[in-house]
C-alpha cells in the first residue's frame, strides 16, 4: 500500500493493551485517543486534514482506500497520510483502536 502513502506494521507477539499503545503514541509526541465501534458499523469515506496513526488494539477493522482495502487486527498500525479519501468497515467482534494525528 506504499504507493498511496499509506503504511501498515504488522503486530508481532501479544497484542499491546491500550494503555501501552497510548504510551508509544505519547512517547513519539502526540495526542492519543481511543474509540471503539460494535461490529458491522460503517464508516462512509472521508479524508483528515493531518496525518492519522491508527493502532488496533482488540477486534478488526478494514479500511477501504483507492489502492484497496487495508486488514488490521490487534497490534497492527497504520499511517494515513492527510487527505487520503477512506472508509472503515468494523469486523465481526468489534474494534477498539487508539489514533493520533501529526499537524
Amino acid at each position: 500500500m506504499k504507493a498511496s502513502g499509506i503504511e501498515v506494521r504488522a503486530g508481532r507477539g501479544a497484542a499491546p493493551s491500550r494503555r501501552e499503545v497510548e504510551e508509544t503514541l505519547v512517547a513519539e509526541g502526540l495526542t492519543p485517543h481511543a474509540w471503539g465501534n460494535a461490529a458491522g458499523y460503517a464508516y462512509a469515506s472521508h479524508a483528515h486534514q493531518d496525518h492519522k496513526v491508527l493502532v488496533c488494539v482488540r477486534g478488526s477493522i478494514v479500511f477501504h482506500v483507492a489502492a484497496g482495502d487495508v486488514a488490521l487486527g490487534p497490534g497492527d498500525r497504520m499511517e494515513l497520510p492527510g487527505g487520503v479519501d477512506h472508509g472503515a468497515t468494523v469486523g465481526a467482534g468489534g474494534v477498539e483502536c487508539v489514533e493520533a494525528y501529526r499537524h
